[in-house]
C-alpha cells in the first residue's frame, strides 16, 4: 500500500530534467499552434467538496481562443445542463485541461484559475452558426506542457483499425433506461444522432 510521497517516489525513477524543463508558466508559440488545430478538450475541474468532474468539450479548429501567452477564452456550447464543470469553476476557481488533434498522439496539458464571463461584448466576439454562447470560460495559465506520445500510441486512439462497431454497444437511449430506471420510449442511436447533429 502507497500512504506516502516517499512510499511512492521509491517506486519510480527520479524524472529526467527534460520531463520537468518543459513547463511552462505561459502559451508559447508550440502551445498556441497546438491550441489553434485543436478540436476537442476534456476539461477538468474540482468542487469545493473535493468533487471531481472531466468533461469533453469540442468545436471547430480554434474554438478556444487564445489570449496573449497567459489567458485562453473557452466558449460553452449546448449541453445537458448540469452545469457540473460550471459549479466547480464557480466554487474553487481551479481547471485542468488537455487538448487533442486528431492524427497526433501529442497532447497539450494547461492548468490554471478560470473564472466564468457574461458580457455581452464577448460573448458577441464568438462566431456560430445558430447557438451563441451563454458564458465563457476566461482561464488564466499557470502551466503549459506538451505531454509525450506514448499514451495515444499505446490505444492506437487514431488507427482506423481499432475503431469498433457502434453496434457492440446497447443505444444511448437503451444505456441510460437500463441505468436510471426510466420508463420513457427508447430513442434508437441513429434517432439520436440525428437530434444530437440537429442541435450542434
Amino acid at each position: 500500500m502507497i500512504e506516502t510521497l516517499q512510499d511512492l517516489r521509491s517506486i519510480y525513477s527520479t524524472p529526467k530534467p527534460r520531463s520537468l524543463a518543459k513547463q511552462l508558466d505561459h502559451l508559447d508559440k508550440h502551445c498556441r499552434n497546438f491550441i489553434g488545430l485543436a478540436p476537442f478538450l476534456v476539461l477538468a475541474t474540482v468542487g469545493k467538496d473535493g468533487r471531481v468532474d472531466a468533461s469533453p468539450r469540442g468545436g471547430a479548429p480554434g474554438f478556444v481562443r487564445v489570449v496573449g501567452d497567459k489567458a485562453l477564452q473557452l466558449p460553452d456550447a449546448l449541453g445537458n445542463n448540469r452545469l457540473d464543470s460550471y459549479t466547480n469553476i464557480v466554487q474553487t476557481g481551479k481547471v485542468g485541461l488537455i487538448f487533442f488533434i486528431p492524427g497526433m498522439d501529442e497532447a497539450l496539458r494547461v492548468n490554471g484559475a478560470a473564472r466564468l464571463n457574461n458580457d455581452p461584448e464577448l460573448l458577441a466576439a464568438f462566431p456560430h452558426d445558430r447557438h451563441p454562447p451563454r458564458i465563457v470560460v476566461e482561464v488564466s495559465v499557470e502551466e503549459a506542457f506538451l505531454h509525450c506520445a506514448k499514451a495515444l500510441m499505446r490505444s492506437k486512439l487514431w488507427e482506423p483499425d481499432y475503431r469498433i462497431d457502434r453496434a457492440r454497444f446497447p443505444s444511448m437511449g437503451q444505456m441510460i433506461k437500463e441505468q436510471s430506471g426510466s420508463t420513457e420510449p427508447v430513442e434508437s442511436q441513429a434517432v439520436a444522432v440525428a437530434r444530437w447533429r440537429s442541435e450542434i
